[in-house]
């Protein structure tokens, strides 16, 4: 082991569980913030009730009224429920377009009442969480209804085109914006969130994404009934080649293994550098042949690794097997099991060097029925 290593006994990283729990599910964002539009636009749309003339008598009145009611009694339902799904969300930003179309029709002076400039609310929301193709239908939407909105209150054609144009162009100008600002952050997201499971160096994994597959390996493993194998690979004399060759040199190795390692393993293999010359590559395997040839295959494919300048090194290779057990830690036991091969990594290089030595088996137990009837 190196001494940039972190021990064995120190968190790896945050649990992804724990993290989850801080960060607000977009279903659960888009049902407060929906929530939260519906119950505003109730109360201050029911404020013309109390206004005179705002509102044609009658049946309008009522119905303006009733529109209200429903927007106020949508936005309890979903503070309830608590989580939308983006179906619901894309019904519910239509059926704001539409709330306003019912506006405009009980509005007596619908200029001065019922600008088109309502649907600022319904556009932001669609940018931020619809998706590109219900972007585009609320785009022809939000143009459809300033023009059934405007049209009884212009007799120029002329003028009332312009007056749909500019307005739907503004609203849909608004709502794209929304949706790229989303897309964009969306992706420089995902691109740190990348980074921080990658080594820089090799751009191989690093401990934390290690620890965040040994759940779904374990859980595999058990299902398949097969066995999980941890091989802990460490460059023989790769400090003697720092000192003679100098850093650069030393870093153009480590690329190098980490390109021959990567054609090498499985694709369901996890290849990671958990620190200085040291890699763990953790995958299921039928027994503990299997994982020999395995082990022996990245030993070799790091000893005929070369760089531009003809630097080469080669690997002591240790190798631990385990089955699973219901109920047991998975993080706990990848890295008992990697504490294992790290030992018979250390006994590699006692042998020799450029070579795989195979540790104890970590537990022993009676077969299930089931691995012992034919």
């Amino acid at each position: 082991m190196t001494s940039e290593d972190v021990p064995r006994d120190a968190p790896a990283a945050a649990d992804p569980t724990e993290l989850a729990q801080l960060e607000l599910p977009e279903g659960r964002l888009a049902a407060r913030t929906m929530a939260a539009l519906l119950v505003v636009g109730g109360l201050m749309g029911s404020a013309n009730l109390f206004v005179d003339g705002v509102l044609i008598a009658g049946a309008a009145r009522w119905a303006y009224g009733a529109t209200m009611v429903a927007l106020l009694v949508l936005g309890v339902v979903f503070a309830v429920l608590g989580r939308v799904g983006p179906q619901h969300t894309f019904a519910l930003v239509l059926v704001g377009d539409l709330v306003y179309l019912v506006v405009v029709l009980c509005i007596e002076d619908r200029l001065s009442y019922a600008t088109p400039l309502m649907l600022l609310f319904p556009a932001l929301v669609a940018g931020w969480f619809l998706e590109l193709r219900q972007m585009c239908v609320h785009m022809v939407v939000i143009a459809a209804v300033c023009l059934g909105a405007l049209w009884p209150s212009y007799d120029s054609g002329v003028g009332l085109g312009v007056q749909v144009v500019v307005s739907a162009l503004t609203l849909n100008f608004a709502s794209l914006t929304v949706f790229l600002l989303r897309w964009r952050v969306q992706r420089l997201l995902e691109a740190t969130e990348r980074l921080t499971r990658l080594d820089p160096l090799t751009g191989l994994f690093n401990r934390r994404y290690l620890v965040e597959q040994a759940p779904r390996i374990w859980r595999q493993a058990r299902r398949d009934g097969t066995r999980v194998a941890a091989m802990v690979l460490d460059l023989d004399h790769f400090k003697r080649l720092n000192d003679q060759f100098g850093h650069a040199a030393g870093d153009q190795v480590l690329g190098s293994v980490a390109r021959s390692l990567q054609a090498t393993v499985r694709p369901a293999d996890v290849l990671a550098r958990t620190g200085g010359e040291e890699l763990v590559v953790l995958g299921l395997v039928a027994d503990a042949a299997e994982a020999r040839q395995l082990a022996e295959r990245l030993r070799r494919a790091v000893a005929a690794g070369r760089t531009a300048d003809d630097h080469g090194v080669t690997a002591s290779i240790g190798l631990a097997v385990t089955r699973p057990e219901d109920g047991e830690d998975a993080v706990a036991a990848l890295w008992r099991l990697v504490d294992l091969a790290d030992a018979a990594m250390y006994e590699a290089k006692r042998r020799g060097r450029d070579r795989v030595a195979t540790a104890a088996t970590p537990r022993t137990r009676a077969p299930r029925t089931e691995e012992t009837s034919a």
